[in-house]
């Protein structure tokens, strides 16, 4: 008899850790700290640190179901396990499909806003928005390549950022003025809207999960990993955001919402600091886009080949990955042409604490099966309802269509996917709300 072929576990605690952190550090901070200011004011780091506390939560669901169920499909698989084989499962993947389409083009519109802040005031926002469309459609031809090119070139992107930001710590400890850290008029209301703005960069944690089945050990190693990542760039945030309070006035946090972190650079090392952030930035951005397509594509393709989930990802888009990447990357371009980045910000920040929430419902049903405790998977559940509540209050009182926006991709997710069930894919396409399917 043949011997099963397993896969081999080559990812170490170490590099677990590493790929937390990459996923999680860089191009949210880049794009969010400008928005996040107009509710939290210079109470930024705090609001960094509610965040990460209220990630915490999913961060240990997530954990305890990766390491029960190791696959390299991830939230996806979390979700199928909870829910079964039925079209609330199909339409939670669909919109969590939707939701890393969002984050991409979060960070495609953040790309533009750095060039353009680079290029002067006299570059035209169409072209910037138009380059942003270009680099979303170069790096999905470049996800075809391969696994191999994209985690190189991922790997040299996020090590040039991470230097630039202790670069920036460094030279910008130098120069801070603690007292513009006072004064200001932010609340615990507005640092708590501004926690779940910022939630979106944290959502990189998942990731790890993804290289569950490649670990040694990962019921041991897989906590250990996403939380000591959590932590890490949770330090690295707080470090960050207060040093841009005590270097750049409010006012001008603001203003130039879009490129904050290039103007705190400028007054760290003038041309050649905001220069140097600004490419910095331009990489951190490219590679999140990169990343995101490529992740949101091949769990995508992956789960639905045996149409385990989501019929309409399996039948209309999602049987090939170059299919799922070209299908992507246009998704990706209309929400880039579509929305400024106060919108696209806050439908992604909607988006992923939606979608934690729902996967944490399915765990409770399974924790028999997980050993996680009710009490903190109950916990997640509550905390990130709160943050997407008070989020989306705002959104309809602030930006109404980033709102309505949300509500029609949550409509359309499951939508399309019972409409694709009803037309029938096989005998688990078929399966409707009530019937699940054991796993």
């Amino acid at each position: 008899m043949t011997a099963p072929v397993t896969a081999p576990k080559n990812v170490s605690l170490t590099s677990a850790v590493a790929l937390g952190i990459g996923g999680m550090v860089g191009a949210g901070l880049y794009s969010m700290l400008g928005l996040a200011s107009e509710h939290a004011g210079t109470w930024l780091p705090l609001a960094f640190l509610v965040g990460a506390l209220a990630a915490a939560f999913s961060v240990y669901s997530y954990s305890k179901l990766g390491a029960a169920f190791p696959s390299a499909g991830g939230p996806a698989n979390f979700t199928l396990q909870g829910f079964g084989h039925t079209l609330l499962a199909g339409g939670i993947n669909v919109f969590q499909y939707l939701a890393y389409l969002i984050a991409a083009a979060l960070y495609a519109v953040s790309f533009t806003a750095y060039l353009g802040g680079l290029l002067g005031d006299s570059f035209p926002a169409w072209a910037a928005r138009a380059i942003g469309v270009g680099v979303v459609i170069v790096f999905a031809l470049v996800n075809l390549l391969g696994t191999n090119v994209v985690g190189k070139a991922e790997s040299a992107a996020i090590a040039l950022v991470i230097l630039t930001l202790i670069a920036f710590v460094i030279g910008g400890s130098l120069k801070a003025d603690p007292s513009m850290m006072f004064g200001s008029d932010g609340t615990v209301l507005g640092v708590t809207v501004a926690a779940g703005l910022l939630y979106v960069n944290y959502q990189g944690f998942g990731v790890v999960t993804n290289a569950s089945d490649a670990m040694a050990a990962p019921r041991k190693e897989l906590p250990r990993a996403m939380f000591t990542a959590l932590i890490v760039v949770t330090v690295i945030y707080i470090a960050v955001s207060a040093l841009v309070a005590m270097l750049v006035p409010l006012q001008t946090m603001q203003a130039d919402s879009g490129h904050v972190l290039a103007d705190a650079g400028r007054v760290v090392a003038g041309t050649a600091g905001f220069v140097v952030v600004s490419i910095s930035a331009l990489l951190a951005t490219a590679a999140a886009v990169n990343a995101t397509i490529f992740a949101a594509s091949n769990i995508a393709a992956d789960i639905s080949k045996e149409e385990e989930v989501s019929a309409f990802l399996a039948r209309v888009v999602l049987r090939r990955v170059p299919l799922a990447l070209l299908f992507s990357a246009g998704v990706v371009s209309l929400l880039v042409v579509a929305f400024p980045l106060s919108i696209v910000g806050q439908m992604a920040s909607l988006g992923f604490l939606l979608v934690y929430a729902a996967i944490t419902v399915g765990h409770i049903r399974i924790r028999a099966k997980t050993g996680a405790r009710l009490g903190l998977l109950v916990a997640a559940i509550v905390v990130n309802l709160a943050l997407f509540t008070l989020l989306m209050v705002n959104s309809l009182t602030t930006a109404p269509s980033s709102a309505i926006a949300m509500i029609i991709t949550v409509a359309l997710a499951f939508g399309l996917e019972w409409v694709y069930r009803r037309r029938g894919a096989g005998p688990r396409a078929r399966l409707g709300t009530g019937q699940v399917e054991t796993p």
